[in-house]
């Protein structure tokens, strides 16, 4: 899709600021550290705080030329710009080899999840130090038994005084070692039904009785940790949203996360065309078929990012169109891992680093099968979908409107 001349006068900026800034950054921030198998956790902990140092030196060096929050809202810090712009930064910004990627929960989920819901005074403890890069934030959801079901979370907050007493336990939590601040939903009334007893809140992680154990993964990475709170104390003004009105805003947080997934840094398709090059494949029609397939998801996903984006920034509630991304960032990435390994050839039977490429697609397709189930299975997705765009009939949920307290009882008594 050509550039409007607006967009090209745009694109001829970024490009000349990113050829003065960006070389001493390039390569300084392991794109893919979630993939790479490390010898040991703490070797893992070591690498990604060295990636975050690098990423943070980076946005600050945007903050400091202009180009921090391109399409943030003016009274929030930002520029006022268009998602379009933004995606054009993005993409002259990948050809340097520079990424924000370990800050990208605090910039793409927790500020348009403040600017939406937070109070005055949570914005501006926390918005500005976002775009110069300075705090690093992780997401305290997933738990033990909720997963997918996220609303049958059991991480119970309870008030005393001014203060929340949070105890519980999170898993699959991404960056937890080395973020500074987390976003949490835990129970603050069971005696309700499910969706509508969680509060949504702001956490210190350096807040007396957080642990974090790291967990390996069978690609060998340590990328995921869980999160074991145990009296943590939590001010009340760190409340986003109404109590017992969290599920609205943890909507909002996911609908920015899948903007983000599908809207920047994610593409595959030019990865895959340098591939098949170098192996001498780019000619072979059935490659280059399958090559067409990935860049249509590609485009699909960016263009579908634009709008969520776009709608986010004009205040309008998150839509159904990000299930729709959900399924197609899942779809994508194992399409597009299944097409390295099948241009790489017999290589593409090795893994570690003498493979070719490091390995990196043999790791990329391990990693694959969890984008189907992490933030919401593919037959999530599917069910709102099919609910809230084609308008068939919501199944039926036994759960509904029974307090969660009685569902606990009844689960305790069913085993």
């Amino acid at each position: 899709m050509p550039d409007t001349p607006e967009q090209a006068a745009f694109r001829a900026r970024a490009r000349a600021w990113l050829a003065a800034n960006a070389p001493e950054f390039a390569g300084t921030v392991r794109h893919r550290l979630h993939f790479e198998a490390a010898r040991s956790a703490e070797q893992y902990e070591k690498d990604e705080a060295e990636s975050v140092r690098a990423a943070q030196a980076w946005q600050a060096r945007l903050h400091e030329g202009g180009w921090a929050g391109i399409s943030w809202p003016k009274p929030f810090g930002g520029h006022g710009g268009t998602p379009a712009e933004e995606a054009v930064f993005a993409e002259e910004a990948a050809a340097h080899d520079v990424s924000t990627g370990p800050l990208l929960i605090g910039l793409a989920m927790v500020g348009p999840t403040l600017m939406r819901h937070g109070t005055p005074e949570q914005r501006a403890e926390h918005l500005p130090p976002l775009l110069r890069g300075e705090r690093v934030w992780c997401q305290l959801y997933s738990e033990p038994e909720a997963g997918s079901d996220l609303a049958a979370l059991r991480t119970r907050a309870v008030l005393d005084g001014d203060t929340w007493v949070v105890n519980g336990q999170k898993v699959w939590t991404s960056s937890a070692r080395v973020a500074d601040w987390a976003i949490l939903l835990a129970r603050t009334d069971p005696d309700v039904p499910k969706h509508q007893g969680i509060t949504y809140f702001l956490v210190d992680m350096r807040t007396p009785g957080i642990e974090v154990r790291p967990l390996r993964q069978m690609n060998g990475s340590y990328h995921f940790n869980e999160v074991f709170l145990d009296d943590v104390r939590i001010p009340a003004g760190h409340v986003v949203g109404e109590v017992g009105g969290g599920w609205k805003v943890a909507h909002t947080t996911l609908a920015s996360e899948r903007a983000m997934i599908g809207g920047g840094g994610g593409a595959k398709a030019g990865a895959l065309l340098a591939l098949a090059r170098a192996h001498g494949r780019d000619t072979d029609p059935l490659v280059r078929q399958r090559l067409a397939e990935v860049h249509t998801l590609d485009e699909i996903l960016r263009i579908l990012g634009l709008r969520m984006r776009a709608a986010l920034n004009r205040g309008r509630p998150p839509g159904p169109e990000g299930s729709i991304m959900k399924l197609l960032v899942a779809r994508r990435a194992h399409r597009a891992a299944e097409l390295g390994l099948a241009i790489e050839g017999a290589g593409g039977l090795l893994t570690g680093q003498d493979a070719p490429g490091g390995g990196d697609w043999q790791q990329q397709l391990l990693s694959a099968q969890g984008l189907r189930i992490g933030g919401g299975t593919d037959s999530i997705q599917r069910n709102a979908i099919a609910e809230r765009i084609l308008g068939l009939p919501r199944d039926r949920a036994a759960d509904r409107d029974v307090p969660f307290r009685e569902l606990i009882t009844r689960r305790a008594e069913e085993r």
